[in-house]
């Protein structure tokens, strides 16, 4: 005789109230707003999957504060992020990598305990030939004694984040945070709206496969740099050579690379010598999550969460992933170093 086994079906606000319910101080205040961010995910996911078809492809011929010109759903996104947010009572105030300065806590609104940093839609120029794109944020206790958000607040080290996230627009839509208890993946199920877990406690593997590099800069790197990425392409010792795979957009590096192993690099380069990728809104948020899946992230010498930032648009140098990958980068770059020191 069959019998029908019962299907566990956790949704992403099911599992996130059995999280809090592990912390019976908390205020449901961090909760809510994982929800809000949830909430904006499918609202920017719907666009994405419907660029092709409306005229949100392209640029939106504006340049946002980094200089680079904005694209049509990267606005969406980020007036999407905005809305969804700034009402809730819950935040004191936000920081887009959109945006030259924090975004304010509207007046008619209540300010809560908490600051957000995002990036909308990071990759967004792959839009246009159906490339996997993808919102990141950061959550942080607000410190300062004032109702809004000041630098201070959102200037803390990354090891201080409560929350981090990211979002990858793909063939699925899939939504990985962490709380500091581990990183877990959620994916959106179109036909009832819901994000459900799908990747519960994920651990990423010690070796990585991969190696996610640009290296059309190799001729703008310096001598320990390309010395670390041919270790990363030969055979050594029990450690296989990896094969390079480089989407150009950071979440779906990250992604792949969190799943499968590997190690996602931005060495800085003669045009970018402080590095490319933003501190507070890439390399903190997917730093925090990489090390709650067992990984590592630094900036060649430094871990990533321990920089302490000084501005809110701060660029740095990022090697992020599998641990031994990471490793491997810190013992090469960090000698190096040494020798240019000794």
């Amino acid at each position: 005789m069959l019998q029908n086994k019962a299907t566990s079906v956790v949704t992403i606000e099911r599992f996130i109230i059995e999280q809090e319910r592990q912390h019976p101080e908390a205020t449901g205040q961090l909760s809510g707003i994982l929800y809000d961010m949830a909430l904006a995910a499918k609202m920017i996911a719907n666009k994405v999957r419907s660029a092709g078809l409306a005229d949100i492809l392209g640029s939106a011929e504006n340049e946002n504060v980094q200089g680079e010109v904005q694209q049509k759903l990267d606005v969406f996104a980020n007036e999407t992020i905005i809305k969804a947010m700034d009402h809730s009572g819950r935040l004191c105030g936000m920081a887009s990598e959109e945006e030259a300065g924090i975004i304010p806590i509207p007046d008619k609104f209540r300010c809560g305990k908490y600051c957000l940093m995002f990036d909308p839609l990071d990759g967004s120029s792959n839009v246009d030939v159906n490339v996997p794109v993808g919102t990141i944020f950061s959550i942080v206790q607000k410190i300062t004694r004032g109702k809004h958000g000041e630098d201070e607040d959102f200037l803390q080290p990354g090891r201080r984040q409560v929350a981090a996230g990211y979002v990858i627009y793909g063939s699925s839509t899939m939504l990985v945070y962490t709380t500091g208890q581990g990183a877990h993946g959620f994916t959106l199920d179109p036909s009832i709206g819901e994000f459900l877990l799908s990747h519960p406690n994920i651990r990423t593997p010690a070796d990585g496969r991969y190696l996610s590099v640009n290296d059309a800069y190799e001729q703008h790197w310096d001598g320990p740099v390309k010395q670390l990425m041919r270790r990363y392409r030969a055979l050594e010792g029990d450690r296989k050579a990896m094969s390079v795979r480089y989407v150009g957009s950071l979440v779906a590096d990250f992604h792949r690379n969190l799943l499968g192993g590997g190690i996602f690099a931005y060495p800085p380069n003669k045009k970018n010598p402080r590095g490319k990728l933003r501190l507070l809104y890439e390399a903190n948020p997917l730093a925090f999550i990489v090390e709650q899946a067992g990984g590592s992230a630094i900036d060649g010498e430094k871990r990533i969460l321990d920089l302490q930032p000084t501005e809110l648009h701060q660029r740095t140098p990022l090697y992020i992933g599998s641990k031994h990958d990471v490793d491997l980068a810190l013992q090469t770059l960090a000698r190096s170093s040494e020798l240019v020191g000794a």
